[in-house]
């Protein structure tokens, strides 16, 4: 009986000592990395920095390897739900701030009334460069606000087949309408940057509201004003970024890759919303804000007391060159 103790307590010894030596090799051979263990940590971190998950392909085009973009996640989302809260604050906002301006200041009109005379300000070809673009760039809105909000308001009026014509038919337009409105942005931009250069008188301007805001208080202005040549600005500047943008959405094969075109699809999104709101405000004050401000683009000529109140020195140069009623005519206001 002590032998067979002896040889029990010998044996689990042995066992225990087998299990502190195996023990080590054991978790150090079950913790060695496999192949599919370092594949998956692969997968997860690509799936993490947003890279595309490759595979193999027997085609000549490149693009087809891409199996995940992980990235796309993200741009989907930015398309669904924070794109159009984006534009519904600056396009919702904008005509509220329209409407308040409206209900408080009113409509402008010459102080001293309307003379009855006339001086050209804009001529048969600029006023063509400007309702072409200008045209373009409403049915480009339009359409591209369909994007992100005719799923939710034109579709429950229209029902999915119509909503599916019209939304066809307004991507040829958007796509097609691209080009004149890029050539009209570079016309413009070439036959006015010459009276669109800040200044120190667009300062003044600004410190004084350019008597937008009061009575009797209209700074001195050249061709354009401060406030016009903003809007000039943001034409430009806007109508570029749009451009650029479109042009890889119309090629989609010229970016680097998916990340890149869905970079430039963000920003065309953006600048369209914002270039919305800002074209808002100055078709309000070309139309309904200002009396007077449409027949610029519309005959091509302005009365001339209108135009001694927002461009007073712009009218001296005109009469120093014979183009305006001169000074000594007296303009007052039409029986």
């Amino acid at each position: 009986m002590p032998g067979s103790l002896s040889t029990l307590k010998a044996l689990c010894a042995a066992i225990a000592l087998l299990f502190v030596v195996v023990q080590p090799a054991a978790a150090q051979l079950s913790f060695k990395p496999t192949a599919e263990a370092v594949q998956e940590d692969k997968l997860l971190g690509a799936l993490k920095e947003g890279d595309k998950i490759t595979g193999r392909i027997s085609i000549p085009d490149p693009m087809a390897r891409n199996l995940i973009q992980p990235a796309g996640r993200d741009w989907r989302d930015f398309q669904r739900s924070k794109l159009p809260v984006i534009g519904g604050v600056a396009i919702l906002g904008m005509l509220a701030l329209l409407a308040i301006f409206l209900m408080v200041r009113g409509r402008i009109r010459p102080e001293r009334g309307f003379s009855g005379m006339k001086i050209l300000r804009f001529a048969s070809f600029e006023r063509f460069i400007h309702w072409m673009t200008a045209s373009c760039f409403v049915v480009l809105a339009l359409s591209g606000l369909n994007i992100s909000f005719g799923r939710a308001l034109i579709l429950p009026l229209l029902g999915p087949s119509a909503f599916a014509t019209l939304s066809a038919y307004a991507k040829i337009a958007h796509d097609f309408l691209a080009f004149p409105f890029m050539f009209g942005v570079l016309v413009m931009f070439l036959i006015w940057i010459k009276d669109n250069i800040p200044g120190k008188l667009d300062w003044q301007w600004l410190k004084q509201g350019g008597g937008l805001l009061g009575k009797g208080s209209h700074p001195p202005a050249k061709r354009f004003n401060a406030g016009q040549k903003g809007i000039f600005w943001i034409v430009v500047i806007g109508g570029a970024l749009m451009g650029v943008s479109g042009w890889f959405m119309l090629f989609p094969y010229l970016p680097a890759n998916v990340t890149e075109l869905q970079f430039w699809t963000v920003i065309h999104a953006i600048i369209a919303m914002l270039f919305i709101a800002a074209m808002l405000a100055h078709i309000y004050i070309g139309s309904v804000g200002m009396e007077g401000a449409f027949d610029a683009m519309g005959t091509g000529e302005v009365d001339l007391n209108w135009a001694k109140e927002h461009h007073s020195l712009w009218v001296e140069e005109e009469q120093a060159k014979g183009r305006a009623p001169a000074a000594g005519s007296h303009a007052q206001p039409a029986e």
